[in-house]
């Protein structure tokens, strides 16, 4: 009896130029069976296999072989030969199915058809299992997403001899153009192995064979890459934070690797092989082979997004894991075409939509942290840079990194208030590129430039409030043009200066020069009035008066401003030389009006001039009351926000 599995959609009818043969009712029907059985059989039963152990290697009995040796390593002439053998006595089965089944040389051609399909089985099997590997180094695959053009992935695996025999005897085939179709022997060996199966009715047996072997090729790949499949959400939730963080680097040293070698080669494997077969059944093969570990990994982001908490310094590794799925999402749709395999673009897009909305949360929790900064005091007694105004800086910078990812994040965001620039007044944007690019059309970066300076002005807006909790006017002033100044040296020297624009830096570098202006006038206003009007002619008397009072003045200014610190050198050049050109040339004149030889007068112009290129920096008592009041002031920060800084 013919096996039940032989189904004709997978049968080749006899070539109408083979020679003639025996039509059905032919009395010669035995002997043509009896001729094909004998062409076929010495080769078939020389790789025989026990089929008590398909895992065994052939007998060889007959042919001396060792029993190591395998059909397709003894050279591609005898291989070809073996399938086209399989394949005629099948036709010749076929030819005579029915009336003739039951002859005996139809049933010793069924069961001489058996051994060698088992055999094929077995050939199938061992280069599955032991010889197609991936290679051990990601740098070494190329990082292309279009399947066509890469149609030769597969020359990245590792056909191994089990022989340990030298390696130029099975070297690969040379990579082939595309519509070639075979990338390397491997894969070629098992494709004439398929074409046969299927050809011979066994098409099924071929398929179930590589679907336990890949599913567990894909398993233990992903495993090697780092990425553990049974990590649930509900285990991600009670991680602690350095365990949860560290599942989640591994995961991102995976993905990559994962999207773009392994499931895009399993894809190109499965086409290759199974090319003889429908569309529909490659895509259920491959579905089956792939899209469980596929499901798990991008369910992995999904909880990830879920279990992070949306603390400011955790944003990193949301917005890290945002930007891995969205990088290799035209890979992931490429791979993962057909209806079978929809739930991982689905899973693939939930978790962009709950890392988006993560990010969203995450930099609302970040804006709310600077508003409840809650110091009772300026904490910077020197009118230094607040440590507030460097965290918040450096974590701004830090996710102007991050612009390509934050742009899609925010792009629709919703809105309200003001139709340009919700929240925030229009005179804020008055001039600024944001203008022209909303103008132009551009909302993606008018997104990016609202947010961004819509947290630097809430920042701005709580040092205000700082400022003015100095006692003295002109060191809230100084204050206020310190941390202006780092505020826009920080944009300047890092990717905010794409996002807020030149006119930004422009107008707050006038604000700095306003604060400065103001701390001169407050600051020195005694001393600017102690000095005489020269205009008119003076006495010695009122001259010496006039030194008098601005000898005081000075040294009143001096034991106030003693601590009082301008970090920004360039600033504090600025300062002192707008000092020197207001008072020097004044002094100087009195100074040169004074009686000679007047003991009273304790400052020469040259002292003054150096005096005022030495001052505000907080030498001295100074620096250590700056570094006692930035500790405390850090307190009210959580720990891990503090060490952002060095982040990516």
């Amino acid at each position: 009896m013919p096996r039940k599995g032989m189904r004709t959609v997978f049968f080749k009818p006899l070539p109408s130029d083979s020679p003639a043969t025996p039509t059905r009712g032919d009395p010669l029907a035995d002997t043509f069976m009896a001729e094909r059985i004998a062409s076929a059989e010495p080769l078939i039963r020389k790789w025989a296999v026990d089929s008590s152990n398909p895992e065994s290697p052939p007998s060889s009995s007959t042919s001396g072989h060792a029993s190591a040796v395998h059909l397709f390593r003894e050279g591609r002439h005898e291989a070809e030969l073996y399938l086209s053998s399989v394949k005629d006595l099948h036709a010749g089965m076929l030819h005579f199915i029915g009336e003739y089944s039951n002859s005996g040389a139809m049933v010793r051609a069924h069961e001489l058809l058996q051994t060698a399909v088992r055999w094929l089985s077995h050939e199938f099997h061992r280069i599955l299992s032991s010889q197609l590997r991936y290679p051990d180094h990601p740098e070494s695959v190329s990082s292309q997403s279009s399947r066509a053009s890469t149609r030769s992935r597969f020359s990245d695996f590792e056909y191994e001899s089990e022989d340990e025999l030298p390696a130029k005897q099975f070297a690969a085939e040379p990579v082939m153009q595309e519509d070639e179709r075979v990338p390397n022997a491997a894969v070629s060996d098992l494709k004439a192995i398929a074409d046969c199966m299927f050809a011979c009715g066994y098409g099924k047996e071929c398929i179930d064979i590589y679907k336990i072997l890949r599913r567990s090729v894909v398993d233990e790949e992903l495993y090697h890459l780092g990425f553990e499949r049974r990590i649930g959400p509900s285990q991600m939730q009670k991680m602690d934070w350095e365990v949860l963080e560290g599942k989640v680097r591994s995961w991102l040293s995976a993905v990559k690797r994962a999207v773009q070698t392994l499931f895009y080669g399993e894809r190109i494997l499965c086409d290759q092989v199974f090319a003889v077969a429908s569309a529909s059944v490659r895509e259920s093969v491959f579905s089956h082979v792939a899209q469980d570990a596929a499901v798990a990994l991008f369910g992995f982001a999904e909880g990830a997004a879920k279990a992070i908490k949306r603390s400011p310094e955790r944003i990193f590794l949301l917005l890290d894991l945002y930007e891995a799925v969205a990088n290799l999402w035209p890979d992931i749709k490429s791979t993962f075409s057909s209806a079978g395999t929809s739930a991982v673009r689905s899973l693939a897009i939930n978790s962009l939509i709950k890392l988006r909305e993560a990010v969203r949360v995450t930099l609302g929790n970040f804006e709310a942290a600077i508003r409840k900064d809650s110091s009772k005091q300026s904490a910077v007694p020197s009118g230094g840079i607040h440590p507030l105004t460097r965290n918040v800086m450096n974590y701004l910078a830090l996710l102007a990194d991050y612009g390509g990812v934050l742009t899609d994040i925010l792009a629709d965001r919703p809105t309200g208030g003001s139709p340009k620039h919700p929240g925030l007044p229009d005179s804020y944007f008055a001039g600024c590129d944001s203008a022209s690019s909303i103008t132009a059309g551009d909302s993606d970066a008018s997104a990016m430039f609202e947010r961004f300076a819509w947290l630097v002005l809430v920042l701005l807006c709580k040092l205000d409030g700082k400022a003015e909790r100095y006692k003295d006017v002109a060191l809230s002033y100084l204050f206020l043009a310190n941390n202006l100044r780092y505020v826009i040296d920080k944009v300047a020297q890092s990717n905010l200066r794409h996002l807020l624009g030149e006119h930004w830096v422009e107008k707050h570098e006038a604000k700095v020069k306003l604060y400065a202006s103001n701390y001169e006038r407050t600051g020195w206003n005694k001393v600017f009035s102690s000095l005489a009007d020269l205009t008119v002619e003076i006495s010695f008397g009122q001259a010496k008066e006039s030194l008098r009072k601005f000898k005081a003045a000075l040294e009143e200014v001096r034991a106030k401003q003693a601590g009082w610190a301008v970090p920004d050198s360039t600033l504090r050049d600025e300062i002192a030389l707008s000092l020197a050109e207001k008072l020097v040339p004044a002094y100087r004149r009195l100074y040169d009006s004074r009686p000679r030889g007047d003991s009273a007068v304790k400052y020469s112009p040259d002292d003054l001039d150096s005096y005022l290129a030495g001052m505000l920096r907080a030498t001295g008592g100074g620096s250590e009351s700056l570094s006692t009041a930035s500790s405390r002031s850090s307190s009210h920060w959580p720990s891990p926000f503090r060490q952002i800084k060095g982040r990516r």
